[in-house]
């Protein structure tokens, strides 16, 4: 059952977003993409209040995602992705990602904290950060 509001064409933008922002880390990296997306639907808090859809998350800006600049996102979103998408927004979560509502790519280590909040763990290339519960209790 879908934690979020999604229609055809959410998931097939998300898919796009997982599929630039983590192709490289595999598709547990976009899932875990995926995850830290869906957060930040459904966190309402933060850096994240006026997000109700996922095309909203996808487009923030500021705060948006990087890939959305680059011509890789917009490729047709291939049915394999969507699979990936449609489990994230049913609430499957995978570890460092579950609760997240940042990653990165660093150059290095992942640093302590981004945006102010504690880094839960790396996958592959991506660093993962996460809100306090008190911070944000809707994406636990």
């Amino acid at each position: 059952m879908a934690v979020i509001a999604y229609n055809e064409a959410d998931v097939g933008l998300l898919a796009r977003l997982m599929r630039a922002e983590a192709e490289g880390d595999g598709q547990l990296g976009m899932l875990m993409v995926g995850n830290t997306g869906v957060n930040r639907v459904r966190g309402d808090c933060i850096d994240f209040t006026d997000i109700n859809s996922i095309r909203d998350m996808v487009y923030q800006n500021p705060g948006g995602f990087e890939a959305t600049q680059k011509g890789y996102f917009y490729q047709r979103a291939r049915e394999k992705d969507k699979r990936l998408a449609r489990k994230t927004i049913n609430g499957k979560r995978y570890h460092p990602a579950s609760n997240s509502l940042w990653f990165f790519r660093p150059e290095g280590e992942c640093p302590a904290q981004w945006y102010g909040q504690w880094n839960t763990g790396r996958f592959k290339s991506h660093c993962f950060y996460s809100p306090t519960r008190s911070d944000c209790p809707s994406v636990y």
